[in-house]
């Protein structure tokens, strides 16, 4: 039974990934499909298309571990160095995701129009 469907779809794209298939499918959500477009936008997956109760993902063989961050975090708009130090593995590489009140992003979009929010996951 699955709990955490966000934690679920970052499983699956990375072992994907590290067996070298080029495509994925993942549960779908409206939060999922928002993550997926972020990552898409900073070109870690390819094209995603959604059917019925899943998303088709397109993987380029970018991503070396995408996963999500339980609890989620609230973060405030100059708090963004130090979760970028947790959870990424050095400076301008990988991407955290913040939900904001102005929609999903990535945290260089978040810090740049100086929001908060929680951050559901990363990758790199």
């Amino acid at each position: 039974m699955r709990h955490d469907l966000l934690s679920d779809a970052m499983s699956l794209m990375t072992n994907a990934e590290n067996i070298g298939a080029r495509k994925c499918v993942v549960p779908a959500s409206s939060l999922i499909k928002s993550v997926l477009e972020v990552f898409q936008k900073n070109g870690y997956i390819g094209k995603i298309e959604q059917s019925g109760h899943s998303i088709n993902v397109s993987l380029l063989g970018h991503v070396n571990k995408a996963a999500s961050v339980r609890p989620r975090f609230s973060i405030r708009k100059d708090e963004y160095e130090k979760f970028e130090k947790r959870f990424l593995p050095s400076r301008d590489i990988g991407v955290l995701i913040i939900s904001t009140s102005k929609g999903v992003m990535n945290h260089a979009d978040a810090k740049e129009k100086k929001i908060g929010g929680k951050i559901l996951a990363y990758v790199y």
